[in-house]
């Protein structure tokens, strides 16, 4: 075995041996590589067929830790400075850039962002996706198995961070797609057009544009335009968006999934949020009705959101009744009408509905009456 192996074997074993499983993760996705292992072994063994493919040994591994910002490996088993190695990437660079966009992206994600971004996804994504996250990092790479985000399509991933209020993460996605000339017309004929509109509401409803920029975290000090169109010969409106809370999330889960993380993901967005779980269908009615009569709190707020699980049909809402009555979910929409409640005229009303649809009891349903 040559010299230069063995320094290359024992950098690698090395560099394994001091990575913990988080900073592993993040090789393996740098080295293109989605395996699900990563172990200290597994990442041995990807780690010295990457080299053999690579001109450069020494450098493929010292930008893999200099992207760690893992400058004591560097000193230790490379004998060098993070400044030398700053200063050789200025030049060539061996990783792929849009790799270590995703990375950096990922790094720089809190809870709050990745809650957020998990919610926005949840349609995109599958739930057992979506509960297996651990960073952003994961949620990227269930994107590009998807063909939903590449080195080529970034556009669904750039709307993702301004819908969770990270202008400065798109920013750098705008940055990379100048820099690397992306756009449409440089796309193969058959992607043209092909990226998902992203961030609809679970079960594919997709909310109105208001609701999107409803969904935006901003200063106090700047009011969050959401626009609206009434005809085509109207002139653009702006809805006012800028009170403390933002305004009243009401939450009715009836089947126990989603409720907590739609409560986390609007409380972080500042709305007054009311959850409510296991509720009849009576029972959902008068928690609607409380919160019409909670005039002043109404009045306060800029907007309305509802976002109700249950069991149901099409036109109609069961809660955690097993038959005979429903909750039409017209009488649900007229309980928040101009007439019915003034203190909400004028101001965008958003309602997601995740309805588990029961079609053998479609026939059992009646109202209940709104009044």
């Amino acid at each position: 075995m040559a010299l230069q192996d063995q320094h290359e074997i024992q950098a690698i074993n090395q560099i394994a041996e001091s990575l913990d499983s988080g900073e592993r993760r993040v090789i393996f996705y740098l080295c293109e590589s989605f395996d699900t292992d990563n172990s200290v072994t597994c990442m041995k063994d990807m780690l010295k067929h990457k080299v053999t493919s690579h001109d450069t040994s020494d450098l493929f591994l010292t930008e893999l830790m200099w992207q760690l910002r893992r400058y004591d490996i560097l000193r230790k088993v490379f004998q060098t400075s993070r400044e030398e190695v700053a200063r050789i990437l200025k030049y060539r660079h061996v990783l792929s850039r849009f790799r270590v966009l995703m990375a950096n992206i990922s790094e720089d994600m809190v809870n709050e962002d990745m809650n957020r971004a998990k919610f926005l996804l949840s349609s995109t994504l599958a739930r057992e996706k979506l509960e297996k996250a651990k960073s952003f990092l994961d949620l990227i790479i269930e994107l590009e198995k998807l063909d939903v985000v590449s080195p080529e399509r970034v556009d669904f991933l750039e709307e993702c961070l301004r819908n969770i209020d990270r202008i400065d993460l798109a920013k750098k996605v705008t940055a990379y797609k100048l820099q690397v000339g992306i756009s449409e017309q440089h796309l193969p004929q058959t992607q043209r057009g092909r990226s998902p509109r992203p961030f609809s509401a679970p079960n594919g409803t997709y909310p109105p544009q208001p609701a999107r920029r409803a969904l935006s975290c901003h200063s106090e000090s700047l009011p969050v335009p959401i626009r609206r169109e009434q005809s085509r010969q109207s002139q653009q409106e702006l809805y006012k968006f800028n009170t403390n809370p933002r305004g009243v999330c009401v939450i009715i889960d009836c089947v126990g999934n989603d409720g907590d993380m739609l409560e986390q993901t609007f409380k972080a967005l500042h709305f007054n949020v009311i959850l409510h779980k296991w509720l009849s269908v009576e029972e959902t009615l008068s928690a609607f009705r409380e919160i019409v009569r909670q005039r002043e709190v109404l009045e306060r707020a800029d907007g309305f959101v509802c976002c109700i699980i249950s069991r149901g049909t099409e036109s109609h809402l069961l809660g955690t009744d097993l038959y005979n009555r429903g909750l039409g979910l017209d009488n649900v929409r007229r309980l928040f009408t101009a007439e019915a409640c003034p203190m909400l005229a004028g101001k965008p009303k958003l309602f997601f509905i995740q309805r588990y649809t029961h079609p053998r009891v479609s026939a059992l349903c009646q109202d209940v009456p709104s009044g």
